[in-house]
């Protein structure tokens, strides 16, 4: 069990982001402000659900080496460390799922440490690299991990830059807040409430309202039940913006080898060995 008395000290400028967010309440806001808020947090929001999540983490589809940095540096700018360390503890979460051994069960070690405790625990602040050899072998990435730091700032300074402390403060901490949130959000909501499709062996659900806010992060139980798919809207009803925005960058060979489901596993009925739906391919 992690020790919950020790504090990360290295969780202090994910503290500081949450406290800056005050300001608003003296710099007011304006459409342009608005509009900066929102489209950061969209496109650095794919930067971890079609990056950090489905590519890294779990390999659901194949791109250059080129774009893979891109997606890298993307989601390096939401302050939620490096794509390596992100995956690392991903992949983790996946192969002990409700176990003692899970980094961040709800049902195991409670709401609030699987929504945020865990990122402030100094257990966590180290990755198993075992977990992430495929990733360790690229120079440029483990640069990213080093420097993780670097992306978030540049971005703020844009922003700064570009309109000034309204464009700081909303385009900058205001979206990172909202970010690390609805990807936290993931870790604890989606392990608590929704409807639960598939008997997967731990408390993962499916929820629409989280879907929505995540570009399709919130058929979570569909994930844990092929964690190797591209798509987690399984159906089409089942709304996922992440693995929309992939299919037309497919279409301008940018990525490729968008791995699907197996039909026989959509089939709630349908029983599968965990070692069958691995966690990477």
């Amino acid at each position: 069990m992690p020790d919950r008395s020790k504090f990360n000290y290295a969780a202090l400028p994910f503290i500081g982001i949450h406290i800056a967010c005050l300001a608003v309440f003296w710099l007011g806001i304006d459409s342009v402000a608005l509009w900066m808020c929102v489209v950061l947090f969209l496109v650095r929001k794919f930067g971890i659900t079609g990056g950090y999540h489905r590519y890294f983490s779990h390999r659901a589809y194949k791109t250059s080496r080129l774009f893979q940095f891109l997606l890298g540096f993307l989601g390096a700018t939401s302050g939620q460390r490096g794509p390596v360390w992100w995956a690392a503890q991903h992949r983790h979460h996946h192969k002990y799922s409700d176990t003692d051994e899970d980094i961040h069960s709800a049902e195991k070690k409670g709401f609030y440490w699987s929504h945020v405790g865990w990122v402030l625990s100094p257990e966590y602040d180290d990755y198993n690299e075992k977990l992430v050899k495929d990733l360790t072998r690229y120079p440029e990435l483990l640069w990213l991990e080093k420097y993780h730091f670097v992306p978030p700032i540049l971005l703020a300074v844009v922003c700064y830059l570009a309109y000034g402390w309204l464009g700081l403060f909303w385009g900058f901490f205001v979206s990172t807040t909202i970010l690390y949130h609805t990807t936290f959000a993931i870790n604890s909501l989606c392990h608590v409430f929704g409807s639960q499709r598939y008997e997967t062996g731990e408390s993962s659900k499916n929820s629409l309202w989280l879907a929505l806010i995540t570009l399709g992060e919130g058929w979570h139980n569909n994930h844990h039940r092929y964690p190797l798919a591209a798509c987690q809207g399984f159906f089409w009803w089942e709304i996922d913006i992440s693995y929309y925005v992939l299919v037309v960058l497919s279409w301008f060979g940018i990525v490729w080898d968008l791995k699907q489901p197996p039909k026989q596993l959509l089939q709630p009925e349908t029983v599968i060995a965990k070692t069958k739906t691995s966690t990477v391919a």
